[in-house]
């Protein structure tokens, strides 16, 4: 993964491609269960594109949400910069030292803060540098600490004090977040059984009993049958993803 110079995050190379590979794992199981066929494998072949679109989505989100994870870490080390007496701007150098000092040199939030402070050096406002952050992740806490701060360093006010409560405020937040969190993980975890549930009934009757389901294969009834559960089975992952996919 890695952060675009626009509004989102693009995945690597490297995910693309394990993206396109377990497309390509699913539609040939797929493929073999639901129709017992390589032609059938070609025709679902489509939905290797989709599945590369939806997992993208989902790694964007994790990676997301891991950056607001650690964005808890990045404010505490700015507020303990500001509260030492560093200025706005030499704060977010001090933070970086002070992030890898702790044990996150490989954290999202310390390569964001490490651009951040490049901004700097190029004479970029350090209010416009967080401004572009949040923008640039789309992450709410992130946005809320940059409207803050270059509302507080615009207009004079006590920035180590106002900086010092919205990071408590905001670390109170993102804990919360992290309990829901772990609720939903449960769910999903719930989910992802009964989603492969169908799929081993078939395998495991294909495998222990293959005469059994016979008259499902290799005639048009049997194709049209399929297909109509294929339709079914995919809506109903579609249905499932869609209620557990709750924004936290």
């Amino acid at each position: 993964m890695k952060a675009s110079t626009g509004k989102y995050y693009k995945l690597s190379l490297q995910e693309n491609i394990k993206s396109i590979l377990l497309g390509g794992a699913a539609t040939v199981v797929l493929g073999a269960l639901f129709y017992r066929c390589f032609i059938a494998v070609l025709l679902l072949s489509p939905l290797v594109y989709f599945y590369s679109k939806r997992r993208a989505n989902h790694l964007i989100k994790e990676h997301k949400w891991r950056l607001n994870i650690e964005f808890k870490e990045g404010i505490a080390a700015l507020s303990a910069a500001l509260e030492a007496g560093y200025s706005a701007e030499n704060a977010f150098s001090e933070a970086c030292v002070d992030l890898i000092k702790t044990g996150h040199e490989n954290s999202l939030i310390l390569k964001e803060f490490q651009y951040i402070v490049n901004q700097i050096s190029l004479n970029t406002p350090v209010e416009e540098a967080l401004t572009e952050f949040g923008e640039r992740t789309q992450i709410e806490d992130i946005i809320s600490f940059s409207n803050v701060f270059s509302t507080a360093k615009r207009t004079g006010g006590d920035l180590i004090h106002v900086i010092a409560i919205t990071s408590k405020i905001i670390s109170d937040k993102i804990e919360v977040k992290r309990d829901l969190k772990t609720l939903i993980t449960a769910k999903k975890l719930e989910a992802g059984i009964m989603k492969a549930t169908p799929l081993l009934i078939l395998a495991y009757l294909s495998v222990s009993s293959p005469g059994f389901l016979d008259p499902l294969y290799h005639n048009p009834f049997g194709i049209i049958a399929m297909t109509v559960f294929l339709i079914v089975y995919l809506a109903a992952i579609l249905i499932i993803d869609k209620i557990i996919d709750i924004e936290v």
